[in-house]
């Protein structure tokens, strides 16, 4: 079987490294992956990443980078997205994964009017959805961590929103048979949820915003979570790791 690539297109805090692990492997266990199928790439980094024709799917995280910053490790990565797209690879992307995803498809991304989203907040899934073979999994309403200053404001041609929150109308979005995005972070738990939060105060309370409420109204977000195994399993990505 080809490997199952994890594009890093960054890392988290270090002091959250330190206590929660990082990005690749919050994933793998989100998305019930066995180790010695995972590739890990840190695009970042400018490690090179294989065609698109020799692994089984792919999974784009976050970063504290900016999508609008158009770094050259960035614009290849979607150059990537694009070929992956040409042959219908399976492919989540998370958090600038998502924005990534979306810019490489002919998207507008930029700053979310109003400010940063952070917290465990509520997602509602749209009409049509339930059509979804993934977002048919989740729940009319359900909680999300999430934690961006940008986002989505214009989707690709062609692209189908699944999902919003209240200040982000572009939370879940499909691309194509096998492509699908989100803002929100289905590999967070609670802990890591608090850890940005706290990391983000001094942020929070300068742009207006209540940290130690934020903070109070983290929860477990087990149905957000279902999405990265709900992925790996419709793909097939599971295989070998049970």
């Amino acid at each position: 079987m080809n490997p199952i690539l994890i594009i890093r297109t960054g890392q988290a805090p270090a002091n959250i490294r330190a206590r929660h692990g990082d990005f690749p492997h919050w994933f793998r266990l989100g998305a019930e992956l066995a180790a010695q199928r995972i590739h890990v790439v840190d695009v970042a980094a400018g490690e090179t990443l294989p065609s698109p024709q020799s692994v089984s799917g792919a999974l784009i995280t976050g970063s504290a980078a900016m999508v609008t910053d158009r770094s050259p490790w960035s614009e290849r990565t979607a150059g990537w997205i694009r070929n992956a797209m040409d042959i219908d690879l399976p492919l989540l992307g998370v958090g600038y994964g998502h924005q990534l995803m979306a810019h490489a498809l002919g998207g507008q991304v930029d700053y979310l009017p109003g400010g940063r989203e952070i917290g465990t907040i509520p997602i509602d899934l749209l009409p049509g959805a339930e059509k979804d073979p993934l977002a048919a999994l989740l729940q009319p309403q359900f909680r999300a961590h999430a934690t961006h200053e940008q986002s989505v404001l214009d989707l690709p041609k062609g692209a189908c929103v699944l999902a919003r929150s209240s200040r982000d109308p572009h939370h879940l979005v499909r691309y194509g048979r096998n492509a699908i995005s989100t803002q929100f972070h289905p590999e967070f738990n609670a802990d890591v949820m608090r850890a940005y939060i706290k990391r983000k105060h001094h942020d929070m309370h300068r742009e207006g915003f209540d940290p130690q409420l934020a903070f109070r109204q983290v929860a477990a977000t087990p149905i957000a979570r279902r999405l990265l195994k709900m992925f790996s399993r419709h793909h097939g990505l599971d295989r070998g790791s049970r």
